[in-house]
């Protein structure tokens, strides 16, 4: 059995024992009942340790008694033991394993406590040899799901929207947009901390190369922010994790202009890690765009359809430090920083036809629209932790400090067959912004199962909005300011919060109950002294509850209320024009979203099987919506606004299935289904819609010779509906092979993405006086050739101990 798959049998099935406090399976339960208990660090950082191996033989002839895992605390507890000699050995990959002994159970010391245990990191030198390991690509723990990139090999020349696209609970559109369980308000972390940048955008930035885990986060505690509809996707980037120096360097190129680089280099010594890391990546998408559209007013009909050419193209770039100092036993001290530019443009290269009836006049006309966005990202955080040998006793302090800046321009201009310039616009904004955070966590623990976390968080935000509107003049043949359509914003939005979450066990049912309280102050001052503000409290409680059956198997159910906070540009009280036939104004009155969100989980192992069901219910309260509606002054213009339109409710069951039908053939099923309503009133008219939808993602995993690995996976999606509209289906096929050579220093992975070329964007909205149709439709299939290099500890060997015991490392566990 190879040494991964045995850690995850360890973590499902003797762990579910470790955490109910179960004795292992077969062992008599005797009065005595003795105990060994205790917790396991790191020797150089002093964090805890999760998932080392703890196994306990008799010291008469080295059978194995028992054994466990530790927790995410690097605690772990043995009970049920007779009295008599023994020996621990404790190890985990990546570490020098440790055996201690003489352990004595006597009537008179029942119960042993190693408060500290530590490991030392194994520093890698000298011959290596190869260690087969298979790993899941996603797995489970009690509040989260764990996406190993390094797994997702059609995802490796793309970013983290690409591997989010074979992730349970998450689907992702033609554009890159990603929606978590059908809502696309969610919040995105980096290493745990937050940006100030849109989640999506944030998503669309991140090299899936430099990325270590995704943490799909849909029901997360009160210690959490309460932002976001669906919950918290937490994007961990890799660090290296032995001592000496290492690094690795990827590099990617592909059809249609696409191609990226990066590289992470680190040094790691007994009394600081440092990394560095930068990257460099070019996205383009080229498509055609196929819109209808028509207005009614008085009696008359206004259409305006328009086909063409489009492309997107996306260049972030960028580079990251960090320094983690020890300056004690139990204190760790980390500074970090990122700093990087941010490119995004569009074009769009169009013919339209515009007519009217009953009259049946038809022009001709052609537009080249560009927009584009672009702009600088910093970012500097400041940590502090110390650290008691108690289990889960902690203090925790974080300053950060967020700045981006931001211009956008956009240019539309309609030509006559003739190229003879009709009408234009130029749209131009500056946008930048500043966010601090500051945030203090401590946690106390009072017994073994019986816990406290307790803390407060500061979040500063001030954003200036500049922007200027220019039309064309045909007169002068200039662009003209247009001071009507014009306007200088300063938005400020604090919020103060205090949290906290009591953690115990009674019997068999495990328990967490949290409060969190946020105090916000907001505020939108326009240059004509116009003011909005919001000034309130707001309350947060979230209960998770887990429940031991009698089989070993547990079951967990969760409840959270959460909130989501418009965006500034939906608030914006004042007219945009996006181009010839459409105008955007926001709305200041917008009320924030709140979310009650229930959750039931179960998941089932059995040999080198999982099944995870999950089912959901989630009511969403002043429910925001994009509305359409004829504009007054133009009968052939569609203006855009925002409105609480009233309530959502979504019902589903996710489900997931991972089995190895062979060695060298593993396959991951993944569904959800979910029934979809929104309900309430629209112009004084009920405007109720529901659907049930439904996706499916079918993942093959083929292992072949000794290095050598191909993917195939199938996503489908159903269509859903809004408030005014309705998205169709569509279903993708992507394929990737990847070989490794020279002892997996180089990788080499092909990818082929929508190989069948079916992946489609189609979207239709109708009211009362209007109706719009928009697809989008990319070429394919796309090829990519992704090639990455690893060196110095980023290797593996087999070392032996002290005690002569022989350990094995995996190398794809080092970063």
């Amino acid at each position: 059995m190879n040494k991964r798959f045995e850690l995850f049998l360890w973590i499902f099935v003797i762990g579910v024992e470790f955490v109910f406090g179960q004795p292992p399976k077969g062992m008599p339960r005797a009065n005595f009942n003795g105990t060994i208990s205790g917790i396991v660090y790191d020797s150089e950082e002093k964090i805890p340790i999760e998932y080392a191996n703890i196994i306990l033989y008799s010291a008469k002839d080295s059978t194995q008694i028992t054994g466990t895992i530790t927790d995410k605390d690097g605690y772990f507890r043995l009970e049920g033991l007779r009295p008599g000699r023994y020996y621990l050995d404790v190890d985990f990959m990546g570490y020098v394993k440790k055996r201690i002994a003489p352990v004595r159970l006597t009537p008179r010391r029942r119960e042993i406590v190693f408060k500290e245990i530590f490991l030392e990191p194994a520093t890698l030198t000298g011959e290596t040899v190869e260690v087969e390991a298979r790993r899941a690509p996603i797995t489970y723990q009690i509040d989260k799901k764990v996406i190993k990139v390094s797994e997702q090999a059609t995802a490796q020349s793309g970013t983290a929207v690409d591997v989010l696209e074979n992730v349970p609970s998450v689907n992702v559109d033609i554009d890159g947009n990603v929606s978590l369980r059908g809502s696309g308000s969610f919040q995105v972390l980096i290493d745990g901390r937050p940006t100030i940048l849109d989640a999506n955008e944030v998503l669309q930035q991140i090299p899936a190369s430099s990325i270590d885990n995704i943490e799909i986060i849909t029901n997360p505690s009160a210690k959490y922010d309460p932002d976001g509809v669906a919950g918290i996707i937490n994007i961990i980037l890799k660090k290296n994790k032995l001592r000496g120096i290492a690094g690795m360097v990827n590099a990617s190129a592909g059809t249609y202009e696409r191609y990226g680089s990066d590289f992470l280099v680190s040094r790691r010594t007994k009394g600081y890690t440092l990394n560095f890391a930068a990257r460099y990546n070019r996205r383009n998408f080229p498509g055609k765009q196929t819109l209808e559209r028509r207005t009614d007013r008085n009696g008359q009909s206004f259409y305006t359809n328009s086909y063409g050419d489009s492309r997107w193209t996306m260049v972030p770039y960028g580079i990251r430090a960090s320094i983690d100092i020890n300056l004690g036993p139990w204190d760790v001290l980390s500074l970090g920083g990122r700093a990087g530019n941010r490119s995004m443009e569009r074009e769009f290269d169009l013919i339209y036809r515009n007519g009217s009836s009953p009259q049946d006049l038809e022009t001709t006309s052609t537009s080249l629209d560009r927009w584009k966005r672009s702009g600088n990202i910093y970012a500097v955080n400041v940590n502090f932790e110390h650290k008691w040998p108690e289990k889960d006793h902690a203090l925790r302090a974080l300053v950060l400090f967020n700045k981006r800046t931001g211009d956008e321009k956009e240019t539309n201009a309609l030509r006559s067959p003739e190229q003879q310039l009709l009408s234009g616009q130029r749209i131009e904004q500056q946008s930048p912004a500043t966010g601090w955070r500051f945030k203090v966590d401590y946690s106390h623990p009072f017994s073994e199962v019986t816990k406290l976390e307790s803390g407060y968080q500061s979040r500063l935000l001030r954003s200036d909005d500049d922007n200027k509107q220019y039309d064309y003049d045909p007169q002068t043949g200039q662009y003209l300011f247009q001071p009507l359509f014009s306007h200088q914003a300063t938005s400020t939005r604090d919020i103060h919060a205090l949290y906290a979450t009591l953690a115990s066990q009674w019997a068999a049912l495990g328990y967490q109950v949290g409060l969190r309280t946020e105090y916000t102050y907001r505020s939108i001052a326009l240059r004509d002294s116009q003011k909005f503000t919001i000034d309130r409290w707001d309350w947060f409680p979230t209960l998770h509850l887990s429940y031991r059956f009698s089989t070993g198997r547990q079951i967990m159910v969760s409840y959270t209320r959460r909130i989501h906070r418009a965006r500034p540009w939906f608030l914006e009280p004042f007219l945009t024009w996006t181009d010839a036939y459409n105008v955007r104004r926001g709305n200041p009155a917008l009320k924030p979203e709140y979310i009650d969100s229930y959750e039931m989980g179960h998941q089932i192992f059995w040999g080198r099987n999982l099944i995870s069901v999950e089912a959901y219910y989630r009511v969403t309260h002043n429910k925001v919506e994009r509305i359409r509606s004829v504009y007054p002054y133009k009968p052939n213009v569609i203006l855009q606004t925002f409105e609480n339109v009233g309530e959502d409710y979504a019902l589903g069951v996710e489900l997931l299935f991972n089995r190895d039908v062979f060695r060298w053939w593993t396959v991951n099923y993944m569904s959800s289904f979910y029934r979809y309503q929104v309900r309430g009133t629209l112009d004084e008219l009920d405007f109720s819609r529901e659907s049930f939808n439904w996706n499916v993602r079918l993942n093959n995993d083929f292992r072949f010779g000794r290095w050598g690995r191909l993917q195939a996976n199938v996503r489908y999606n159903s269509p859903t509906v809004t408030s005014q509209g309705r998205t169709e289906d569509f279903f993708v096929v992507d394929l990737a092979l990847k070989k490794q050579f020279f002892h997996r220093k180089l990788s080499l992975t092909l990818q082929v993405r929508d190989l069948l070329n079916t992946m489609r964007h189609e979207y239709t909205s109708e009211g009362a006086d209007f109706y719009y149709y928009r697809k989008m439709d990319r070429p394919g299939p796309l090829f990519s050739l992704t090639a990455s290099w690893v060196f110095n500890n980023y290797q593996k060997k087999r070392q032996k101990d002290d005690n002569g015991l022989e350990n094995d490392f995996g190398g794809e566990d080092l970063f």
